[in-house]
């Protein structure tokens, strides 16, 4: 009977242990919500930069060749060489002026001849006409072959290609191609949400990669007036002064144009995620009750750590900065401290 009740005693103060137990353990128990650090963005002045990549070209090129096909008779520049406006860079074989200057004396001594005979009532005006007709168009063909036998530069620049030599009867290929690279140009490919910003001669800064970061001054030359529709850009004609002579056509060049300054939202870059499998950028925007909200972004520029925000947030918002992986839109998270 003892070990009876011994046993019950045993019994009933096992289940009092366990329910104290389990009731200490059922305190313990408490949600706990992701932590994360926000930070109040604010609008602030930022520079309007766009810049675009390009080639450096001449801003004019020119190609020496012959109209009458003649021998070369001696090229009188090579590659590199400095030529002005008006040089005389090839000189051709004359052999056919001498037989047009014939052809063009034996014109004229039987066109005196008629109007003589016209004077004296012994011919017709109809044969003087014809005549007149072919001794013009002699000494137009006397010309031409006479301006085609020194063959001068019509622009100043640098000869970058000589594709003959002397002697050679030349075809196919201009004998010599001159450059204009005082000043120089690149052609840009704008994107069309900048088409009301850019002004004819408007300043931009241009830099060549072989140069580091020494800027060169250049300017807005021409605005091409049609759109691309393929990839919704423009093309723009830049002039580059270069009085050293130290750009080249060929060089990879970056041109910068600045628009001004506006007035937009700057967040840390930390705050901005990308959605996955999309273009899509956004931030979680902390609410006063302590909950976040999915916010999509557009983005503007990227300055150092931070990112311009173009549309999407309001000034003075709350972004979380940190332990965005942790949590979803209307959830509910506390500061950390």
């Amino acid at each position: 009977m003892k070990r009876k009740v011994l046993f019950i005693a045993l019994a009933a103060a096992l289940v009092s242990l366990t329910a104290c137990s389990g009731k200490k353990e059922k305190k313990e128990v408490k949600e706990e919500l992701p932590i994360v650090e926000v930070q109040t963005v604010q609008e602030e002045a930022v520079e309007q930069i766009a810049e675009y990549t390009a080639t450096v070209e001449a801003f004019k090129t020119n190609n020496i060749a012959s109209m009458t096909g003649n021998r070369i008779k001696r090229i009188l520049v090579d590659v590199g060489s400095h030529v002005r406006a008006g040089q005389a860079v090839v000189i051709l074989d004359d052999v056919n002026i001498a037989q047009q200057q014939i052809t063009m004396a034996n014109v004229k001594r039987d066109l005196d001849r008629a109007k003589e005979l016209v004077r004296i009532g012994g011919g017709t005006q109809q044969t003087v006409d014809q005549l007149q007709t072919q001794y013009d168009a002699a000494a137009r063909a006397l010309r031409n072959l006479q301006e085609n036998t020194t063959l001068t530069s019509p622009i100043s620049g640098v000869v970058t290609k000589r594709n003959f030599d002397n002697g050679d009867l030349p075809s196919g290929q201009p004998i010599l191609v001159i450059e204009q690279q005082q000043p120089l140009k690149v052609i840009v490919n704008v994107n069309e949400s900048d088409f009301p910003k850019v002004k004819q001669g408007m300043p931009v800064s241009v830099k060549c990669d072989v140069y580091g970061d020494e800027v060169f001054q250049g300017r807005v030359y021409l605005i091409h007036p049609s759109i691309d529709a393929s990839n919704r850009t423009f093309e723009v004609e830049i002039t580059i002064e270069n009085s050293g002579n130290k750009i080249h056509s060929g060089m990879f060049a970056r041109v910068t144009f600045n628009f001004g300054s506006s007035n937009n939202i700057v967040v840390p870059d930390r705050a901005v995620i990308k959605q996955v499998g999309s273009g899509v950028r956004y931030v979680y925007v902390y609410n006063p009750d302590g909950t976040v909200t999915y916010t999509e972004v557009t983005l503007g520029q990227r300055l150092e750590n931070r990112y311009e925000i173009i549309s999407g947030l309001t000034n003075g918002a709350k972004v979380v900065t940190t332990g965005q992986s942790h949590i979803t839109n209307g959830a509910k998270v506390q500061l950390k401290k």
